[in-house]
């Protein structure tokens, strides 16, 4: 298995990314990896080159680039030769922490859309009180959908999150202002009787109040709202870990108290991390593309590769396009 990654993209890129890459192909015996970018700034911290080959590359898609034209100008920029490693079929999936409006544009139009879906979508497995995740899609691939868009998105998602997770017959929500069956916009609505007709496990209505507390293993709902969920929930652990550093260090009783507690508070956040569950995958492309989050570190990247050997592993991009 090969798969091609994107060495420049992100906040700490390269570091994080190539030893990221190390530990993958250390934990992986089948998995070679190809990185893209800059030899020279990648050489550094290329420590063992044990199945990793690198092309060279010095041009770069940046965050503040607007994605379509990026991809189309910037030819050369590793996230765009990433994606024709793909295409080309030299590698089995993709993984990038860079522009994420790039690597969904390079997703889409190099890599290819697998036939039947209409709207491909953004998928991260955000972080549920019980540790187990649940798969949210859409978080911002389509700002606007349409019912049937949703239908697919619980498709998808339910393949994942069965093949990949290892979750039988998976609980699919669709996200909303209320449980009650009839709540709602006529997006909302109409989607909902759309899935109710389904084979898929469709447990109803969920309300974002609840998305933490394991309501649910698949979260549909369209990109707009997605994004804005996803945002919200980011923010808001991060400012209760924030408050919470500043009242644990605050004086000399508190600090002591966090010393002894320091244990338990180390398994919560592990336990809330994003970085555990991998990337947010692009589903509904012919082949497995994930977005890395922008301030990945090492152990990100890792579980990114992880995520994406799993999906080739499990031929996740196939069955969708036979379940359609």
């Amino acid at each position: 298995m090969k798969l091609a990654i994107d060495a420049m993209g992100g906040d700490n890129a390269p570091q994080a990314v190539v030893e990221g890459v190390i530990k993958a192909i250390s934990a992986f015996s089948d998995l070679e990896v190809t990185l893209i970018g800059h030899e020279d700034k990648i050489k550094p911290y290329l420590t063992d080159q044990t199945r990793i080959t690198v092309i060279h590359t010095d041009e770069v898609i940046e965050g503040t680039d607007e994605p379509v034209r990026a991809v189309r100008r910037k030819k050369n920029a590793s996230m765009v030769l990433m994606a024709n490693e793909v295409k080309e079929g030299r590698a089995d999936g993709c993984i990038s922490a860079g522009n994420t409006g790039a690597l969904m544009t390079a997703g889409l139009f190099i890599v290819g859309r697998i036939e039947g879906i209409e709207r491909p979508a953004l998928s991260p497995t955000l972080p549920t009180l019980d540790g187990k995740g649940f798969l949210f899609l859409d978080v911002g691939a389509n700002v606007d959908a349409k019912p049937e868009h949703l239908l697919q998105y619980a498709i998808m998602g339910s393949i994942y999150v069965e093949k990949v997770r290892g979750i039988k017959n998976p609980r699919i929500g669709l996200l909303n202002v209320g449980t009650e069956d009839k709540k709602g916009n006529e997006l909302t609505k109409q989607a909902f009787e759309l899935l109710k007709r389904t084979q898929l496990n469709f447990v109803g209505n969920v309300e974002s109040r609840d998305l933490m507390n394991s309501i649910a293993d698949v979260v549909v709902t369209d990109g707009f709202t997605g994004n804005i969920a996803l945002k919200t929930i980011e923010g808001t652990a991060l400012s209760v870990f924030s408050m919470m550093k500043s009242a644990l260090t605050s004086n000399l009783k508190s600090k002591l108290a966090a010393g002894i507690l320091k244990p338990e508070l180390r398994g919560i956040k592990q336990k809330m991390d994003y970085s555990e569950y991998g990337g947010a995958a692009l589903f509904g492309l012919k082949a497995p593309v994930i977005k890395a989050h922008g301030s990945s570190d090492a152990n990100a990247i890792y579980n990114a590769i992880r995520q994406t050997r799993e999906m080739v592993s499990n031929n996740v991009s196939d069955t969708i396009h036979s379940s359609l």
